[in-house]
């Protein structure tokens, strides 16, 4: 019995006793739960992202991010791409044993890269890119290299050389460092990763040669060493990588010929080497490289012809040889390419006719600009081209006659023929465009009227017929054309009136009609067109009165001169009065004694000068009343306007927002203002904001004037003058608080702002030293002009200012040289961005009219409703901006019988070597022809016509450092 009571002991305890080592071994869910909560614990996550993160759950199986094996359920990987995390990665994360992907991309963490990061034993994929990471990469994070196959730190803030430890973690495949600031020369070690498939170091600070060696990674697939500074010549074993599908060394300042070892590339679908100074010709054997998709050489100094064997590349989709000094014609044998969506040749030196298989190809767009092409294009009767969108031949010898077929060209919607010889009448097919937004058959030889069919191009904002041989009438059909943004007639023999159907044309911000034989009065329904921001009537024969109101109170006087009839304020040229016919009574109905005939007359004249005076004495009367009263109302508005600023200008310094008692939106006079920083009140007083001393310049959005803080400190003021369009007061003070958190040295900063319904005011920073146009047009001399390295600072802050815009997902939209500002220092501070998020909708109309004020500077698919508007309309501002600082000149200036047009001009000399020549005169001390004309090259590129073209901002601010 007791035998038995011990068996049943030692049974039970081995029974608990296995059962606890059993238990024992059991994954240790919770070190999964312990170490993810406290990661969790150091990070910040303003969205709640990881609310779904709990500590009393058994395992972290169902929570966001998280991906666990379905067997051990063990965490194998932590995705949280995009979460907005910010903080830092510590040691707990180390809890998570069996990681097999990390990736933390898209989100705000800090500091520098931890080290303990390559204590994971089985990480595959670390991926902490896109983040606000520092500092030099860790040589420790590849020292104990065991299984990684992908590392991605690419979009940091990281500085130094490559580690060396890098080249011995033979397992990796993916490299990603773009988008940092490393630096230093590229090592032949990186080229014994043997597995490497793919490989991207763009848009960093390299120098030196590439080193050779690339040929012995048979796997390597993708490289990438664009935007750097690496020099030489492009190695010759790059063509043993027989498994590379894309190669990338664009906007380097590589040299010499084209290696012919490409050739062997069979599986090559992208090769891209544009922006670099490769010499030599187009080399036949491309032909070879059959795989090819995308062909960019654009930007070298390519010579000889195009080859006739890219007719063998099936798959192509994109060709872009602009930009360099190609001779010949275009070779037919590309009609072969089926698959052909894109073809850019502009900016050459290609002779020969136009070649007509463009018609019945697949392309979308095509640029034939800037060449010597000559003959006649013979448009099809006949649709053969559905898909053609853009078609740019400016800038060649072309002549003919513009055919009828051009009207069945459907889905065109950007047809720009200018600059060339063309004959004969426009069509009256070009009615049937009804998808086409702009035509610009401007500096031809056309004669004939304009067809009333144009009114049947309904989707047209964009119509220069300026410099031809027009005569006629302007249509009034042209009144059916309501998206009409730009209407430029100029320079033709156009006679008659101006239609009163132009007036429909609401959306209208430029209208062009100078130097034709025009006359009649002006509408005065044109008074109606807000959004107009220039009308050049200049040189014609109008007569009477210039419209008074809304645009016209502040036209130019060389917008309307040389009208010897028209009068005016502006004109300096009163009208002359009209008096109503002198009332003459009827002699008959009197009698009497001296009614006889010489009576009558005498009594008929006496009368009739009575009344004549009494009624131009009434008139004069009434006048002098209406003036009295008008300016009694002017004083008592201003009174107004100054009481209710005054009100909230003199709020006490220890409050920095101040509310009225009564509601805004009921009184007027009742504003709110608050400063972000400092006191919240002004010396001067709101009588100050309407003193025309103290007022610094106008814009598109209203007045800026000067005044003195409490604190001592200068503001710029800038009063609105958009309270029809702008948001509600809650958006109006959400949006201005946005802005006043994006702080760059080369941004100007906001610094408050001012609400009533009726008046809204936003502080800026002021900036002493004036504006950049000041700087480049007003200097008397050259002593007070800025010098080359004055302009080359000016040019890469005003760079670095827009690129951080982009990165705060902000559009300027209105980049030009009055909104740059030259500090004390000589530093270029860019102004009166994000004023379009005041608006009630980011609609381009509204845009194009307040803002984009100086035509020049606005890129062409403002005026196509179909493209999207995106930060590449600031690129196009800034290359425009970057030749005027080069040049001195002004984007568009209006000479005695020419407009020249800035881009037009320097594309020009710089095809015909040139480019020195566009130098200002002005500029003191000299400058370097090496870094002049990469300069002007830059701002050529970022002004092309297409979009797709243009660099980012952050691609041009790299170019630039590396040209200083």
């Amino acid at each position: 019995m007791l035998l038995n009571i011990f068996t049943y002991i030692f049974l039970f305890s081995s029974t608990f006793f296995f059962s606890y080592l059993i238990a024992s071994t059991d994954p240790p869910f919770n070190d999964d739960v312990l170490g993810l909560i406290a990661f969790k614990a150091g990070l910040i996550d303003p969205e709640s992202k990881l609310s779904s993160w709990n500590e009393d759950d058994d395992d972290p199986f169902n929570w966001v991010g998280v991906k666990c094996d379905p067997d051990t359920r063990r965490v194998t990987e932590l995705n949280l791409d995009g979460f907005t995390l910010s903080g830092h990665i510590g040691r707990s994360l180390l809890r998570v044993q069996f990681l097999q992907v990390l990736s933390l991309s898209g989100n705000n963490f800090n500091g520098t890269i931890n080290p303990i990061l390559s204590q994971f034993e089985n990480l595959l994929v670390l991926d902490l890119s896109h983040n606000s990471l520092s500092g030099s990469i860790p040589d420790e994070l590849f020292r104990q290299c065991r299984s990684l196959k992908t590392v991605s730190l690419g979009g940091n803030n990281l500085t130094g050389p490559i580690p060396d430890s890098l080249n011995m973690c033979l397992t990796l495949e993916q490299i990603d460092f773009s988008s940092n600031q490393l630096s230093g020369s590229l090592e032949s070690g990186i080229w014994s990763i043997s597995k490497l498939q793919s490989l991207d170091l763009s848009n960093n600070f390299f120098v030196g040669e590439i080193p050779v060696g690339i040929g012995s990674l048979n796997a390597l697939k993708a490289v990438n060493l664009s935007m750097n500074n690496l020099n030489g010549e492009l190695p010759a074993d790059i063509g043993d990588c027989l498994s590379l599908k894309s190669i990338d060394y664009s906007w380097n300042f590589l040299s010499g010929d084209i290696p012919d070892s490409i050739k062997k590339l069979g599986f090559c679908q992208v090769l891209c080497l544009s922006g670099n100074s490769f010499t030599g010709e187009v080399p036949e054997w491309i032909g070879e490289m059959t795989s090819l998709e995308i062909l960019d050489l654009s930007a070298n100094n390519l010579t000889g012809r195009i080859p006739s064997s890219i007719g063998e590349l099936r798959f192509l989709k994109e060709v872009n040889l602009s930009m360099n000094m190609l001779s010949g014609g275009l070779p037919e044998s590309i009609r072969s390419c089926n698959n052909l969506l894109l073809l850019d040749v502009g900016q050459n030196l290609l002779t020969g006719n136009f070649p007509p298989w463009i018609f019945g190809s697949s392309l979308q767009t095509v640029s034939l600009s800037g060449n010597k092409l000559s003959g006649e294009i013979n448009f099809p009767s006949s649709l053969s081209s559905p898909d053609l969108q853009m078609l740019d031949v400016s800038s060649n010898s072309l002549s003919g006659e513009v055919s009828y077929g051009v009207g069945r060209f459907s889905n065109l919607k950007f047809l720009n023929l200018s600059g060339n010889y063309f004959v004969g009448s426009i069509p009256s097919s070009i009615g049937e465009l009804n998808f086409t937004e702009v035509i610009d058959f401007s500096s031809n030889e056309l004669h004939g009227s304009i067809p009333s069919e144009i009114g049947s191009a309904y989707s047209l904002q964009k119509l220069n017929l300026g410099k031809n041989f027009l005569s006629g009438d302007i249509p009034i059909q042209i009144g059916n054309c309501f998206r009409l943004i730009a209407l430029i007639l100029s320079e033709n023999n156009l006679t008659g009136s101006i239609p009163l159907e132009i007036t429909n044309l609401t959306e209208l911000e430029l209208v062009d009609l100078s130097f034709n034989e025009l006359s009649g009065s002006l509408p005065k329904e044109l008074t109606n067109l807000s959004h107009l921001l220039q009308f050049n009537i200049s040189h014609n024969r109008f007569q009477g009165e210039l419209p008074v109101g809304g645009f016209f109170n502040t036209i130019p006087l060389s917008s309307v001169s040389n009208n010897p009839s028209m009068c005016g304020s502006i004109l300096n040229n009163s009208c002359p009065a009209v008096h109503p016919k002198p009332l003459v009574l009827n002699p008959n109905s009197s009698s009497g004694p001296n009614s006889g005939p010489l009576s009558s007359n005498f009594s008929r004249r006496k009368i009739g000068l009575s009344i004549s005076a009494f009624i131009a004495i009434a008139a004069a009367i009434f006048i002098i009343m209406g003036v009295v009263i008008i300016t009694v109302l002017n004083i008592h508005a201003r009174s107004s306007i100054a009481r209710a600023a005054a009100a909230a200008f003199k709020a006490p310094p220890s409050s920095n927002e101040d509310d009225c008692s009564r509601s805004p939106g009921n009184d007027s006079s009742c504003g709110k203002l608050v400063m972000f920083s400092g006191e919240a009140g002004f010396d001067s007083g709101a009588q100050s904001l309407l003193n025309k001393d103290s007022e610094l310049g106008r814009g598109g959005f209203g007045s800026v004037y000067k005044t003195v803080l409490n604190d001592g400190r200068s503001v710029a003021i800038k009063k609105l003058n958009i309270s029809s369009l702008i948001k509600s007061q809650e958006e109006f003070e959400r949006e201005i608080k946005i802005l006043s958190e994006v702080r760059h040295k080369n941004l100007v900063a906001v610094e408050g702002y001012y609400w009533t319904p009726s008046l809204q005011l936003v502080m800026n920073e002021y900036v002493s030293n004036g504006t950049l146009y000041k700087h480049l047009h007003e200097c008397g001399n050259e002593e007070e002009g800025l010098n080359w390295r004055q302009r080359l600072k000016a040019i890469l802050g005003i760079a670095k200012g827009l690129c951080f815009l982009h990165e705060q997902n902000l559009i300027h939209y209105n980049i030009k040289s009055t909104n740059v500002l030259i500090d004390e220092t000589g530093e270029a501070k860019v102004g009166d961005y994000g004023l379009a998020r005041l608006l009630p909708m980011l609609d381009r109309y509204i845009l194009s009219c307040k803002i984009q004020s100086a035509l020049g500077y606005m890129a062409p698919e403002f005026a196509c409703r179909t493209v999207k508007i995106t930060e590449k309309c600031d690129v196009y501002g800034f290359g425009i901006l970057v030749l005027e600082v080069v040049t001195g000149k002004r984007p568009v200036e209006y000479m005695e019988d020419d407009v020249v047009v800035l881009c037009d001009l320097v594309r020009g000399a710089v095809e015909e070597g040139r480019a020195e020549d566009c130098v200002d005169s002005k500029m003191k001390g000299g400058f370097q022809a090496e870094e002049v004309i990469p300069v002007i090259k830059l701002g050529l590129i970022c002004a092309s016509q297409v979009p797709s073209n243009r660099p980012d901002m952050e691609e041009v601010v790299k170019i630039l450092e590396l040209i200083c």
